[in-house]
């Protein structure tokens, strides 16, 4: 197990550096520069700027190196120092704008994959065993609402009907009385309130891939020899159930937490706007928009690192429940 653990951390240190350099790569992409957008923001507000202006800016901000020499800077501040760069936009260091607001999109996030499996998983597993049933079919109908409703119109609606039918305005995390005021029982009260609508909304279309995924999984499951034979030996329907073909068909869904996060926490994004949620999701737009390059990278970057580790964890998870997998692992 060690070995597999320590094989896979070697593959993931060249991803991470290839992540990096596209992750400023697509920052660089977009024509001219934080400077030119500045200066062009303050011209149509009517105010002119001299040329000695505009390359005092451009070499205060590094902005008159070469591309290799930005990238290689940057990233040996990240590594020596934890030092992400400066926000131009914020006024700020990119480590603390992001600090306060990748915890907060993260725990949304992994909130919402657990709400979505423990509503997922009972559907899949019911409508595998209960195949071309009505609890099938609506099972069935769930899953693709999930996925072809967008979440923001999801967030409006919600949030519409929320505020004309129960008096209560789901926008924040807080309520306006709670926002400063110290840690409380009725102030944690009144966040999980605000999250109800973020974590429904965000699980939306995760739920209806995951019932899909455990049904069709689950009933191939159930058509292997080792069930059949299980079920002519006398074992209880229920405990065959549980203990063998459920087990294999939700492995896919621990092996996926890599790729679903990720879905998530982009997903989030203009719900974030909908609902006025502080996440990296509105600061991440802006700071596209703004040609911010060390905030939009840095932002990228972290949320890309996290998602690697994700799927490191779902890889030891998944090698700890199925030994076939670790074995194999280090037959390789």
């Amino acid at each position: 197990m060690i070995a597999f653990i320590v094989r896979r951390i070697i593959t993931l240190i060249p991803i991470l550096f290839l992540i990096s350099f596209v992750s400023f790569v697509v920052i660089e992409l977009p024509p001219g520069d934080w400077v030119s957008f500045r200066i062009e923001s303050l011209r149509q507000s009517g105010i002119e700027v001299d040329e000695g202006e505009i390359a005092r800016l451009t070499m205060q901000y590094g902005l008159d190196k070469p591309f290799l020499v930005r990238y290689f800077r940057w990233m040996e501040n990240i590594l020596v120092h934890g030092d992400f760069g400066y926000s131009f936009q914020w006024n700020e260091p990119v480590i603390k704008i992001v600090g306060e607001r990748v915890p907060i999109t993260m725990f949304i996030a992994v909130l919402s994959l657990f709400v979505s499996w423990a509503i997922s998983v009972p559907i899949g597993i019911i409508s595998a065993v209960k195949q071309y049933s009505a609890v099938d079919y609506i099972g069935t109908f769930v899953s693709f609402v999930g996925l072809a409703t967008p979440g923001f119109l999801v967030a409006l609606i919600g949030a519409y009907f929320i505020l004309n039918n129960l008096n209560f305005s789901p926008l924040g995390l807080f309520s306006q009385e709670y926002a400063d005021a110290p840690w409380s029982l009725a102030k944690f009260l009144d966040l999980l309130k605000h999250l109800i609508l973020p974590l429904f909304v965000v699980g939306l279309t995760s739920t209806g891939v995951t019932i899909r995924v455990i049904r069709a999984n689950l009933l191939d499951e159930l058509k292997k020899q080792y069930v059949i034979t299980a079920r002519a030996k006398g074992l209880k329907e229920r405990q065959l159930l549980m203990k063998y073909p459920v087990r294999m068909a939700i492995n896919p869904l621990i092996s996926t937490v890599g790729f679903v996060l990720p879905a998530l926490v982009g997903g989030e994004v203009l719900i974030s706007i909908v609902l006025s949620l502080p996440t990296t999701g509105p600061v991440l737009l802006r700071a596209v928009q703004a040609q911010d390059m060390y905030l939009a990278g840095g932002i990228v970057l972290i949320l890309s690192t996290l998602t690697v580790i994700g799927t490191l964890l779902s890889d030891i998870a998944l090698a700890a429940l199925d030994p076939r997998i670790r074995f194999g692992g280090l037959k390789k």
